[in-house]
C-alpha cells in the first residue's frame, strides 16, 4: 500500500454494513476503531475492478494500493449553507483517526505528504482524478463552516506527523532508583570497626 485516503462516511457515528463494505477502517464517534470487510491486500492490486464487492471501493479511480479510512458521521451534512447534521464527527474521533493513520503509515512505510496521505476532498485537485464534488474532510469540530480542503488536510498531516514521531521515538521509561544494601561481609566489617573504635575510646579514658 502506498497511499491513505481519509473520509467521513456521511452516516451515523457507528460503523454500519455499508461503511464496512467501502472502507478498510472506520473510526466511530467515540474513537473506537472498526475493521471493514476487506483486507488491505484486496486493493493491492485490485483483481476484479468491475466488481466493487471484492475490494474496498472508497475513492473513485484511486482505490489501487490505497487504504481507505473513514470517520463514521456527518449524516445529512451540507457544505453550503453549512450544516453538520445530527451526527457530526467528534474531537475524540479526529484524535483517534490521527493516531490510527500514523500507525498505518508506520506499518506500511507510507510517508506523510500531500500525495500520499490526503482527504477525499483533496483527491481531485492533488491527484487529478474527478470525485463528483466530494467535500470530506472539509470540516472539523469547532469550525463554524466548511473550510479549505488543503488547509484542513495540512492540519491533519501535521498532527499525523507529530503522532508518527511519538510512535517511532517513544519516551523511555525512567528506571527506578535501586538502593543496594551492603553485603553481609561489608556490614560485619563496619561492626568490627565500630567496636574497635569504642574499645580504644574506653581504654583512653582509663589511662
Amino acid at each position: 500500500m502506498n497511499r491513505i485516503i481519509i473520509h467521513w462516511t456521511a452516516g451515523g457515528n457507528k460503523a454500519n454494513a455499508t461503511d464496512k463494505r467501502h472502507y478498510h477502517t472506520i473510526v466511530e464517534g467515540d474513537g473506537n476503531i472498526v475493521s471493514g470487510n476487506h483486507p488491505f491486500s484486496a486493493n493491492d492490486p485490485i483483481r476484479s475492478p468491475n466488481d466493487s464487492s471484492t475490494y474496498a471501493a472508497h475513492t473513485r479511480g484511486a482505490n489501487t494500493k490505497a487504504i481507505g479510512i473513514a470517520m463514521a458521521g456527518m449524516r445529512g451534512a451540507k457544505e453550503r449553507p453549512f450544516d453538520h447534521g445530527p451526527s457530526p464527527i467528534t474531537k475524540v474521533q479526529v484524535a483517534a483517526l490521527v493516531a490510527e493513520v500514523a500507525r498505518l503509515c508506520r506499518a506500511n512505510g507510507i510517508p506523510v505528504t500531500r500525495e500520499t496521505v490526503l482527504t477525499h476532498a483533496e483527491v481531485q485537485s492533488t491527484l487529478g482524478i474527478a470525485q463528483r464534488n466530494k467535500w470530506d474532510v472539509m470540516w472539523l469540530p469547532g469550525m463554524a463552516s466548511a473550510g479549505d480542503a488543503h488547509k484542513i488536510g495540512d492540519h491533519l498531516r501535521e498532527r499525523i506527523a507529530v503522532s508518527l514521531v511519538t510512535i517511532e521515538r517513544p519516551t523511555a521509561p525512567v528506571a527506578p532508583v535501586v538502593v543496594q544494601k551492603p553485603a553481609q561481609s561489608e556490614r560485619q566489617s563496619w561492626l568490627v570497626r565500630i567496636l574497635e573504635l569504642l574499645a580504644s575510646l574506653i581504654k583512653g579514658k582509663r589511662t
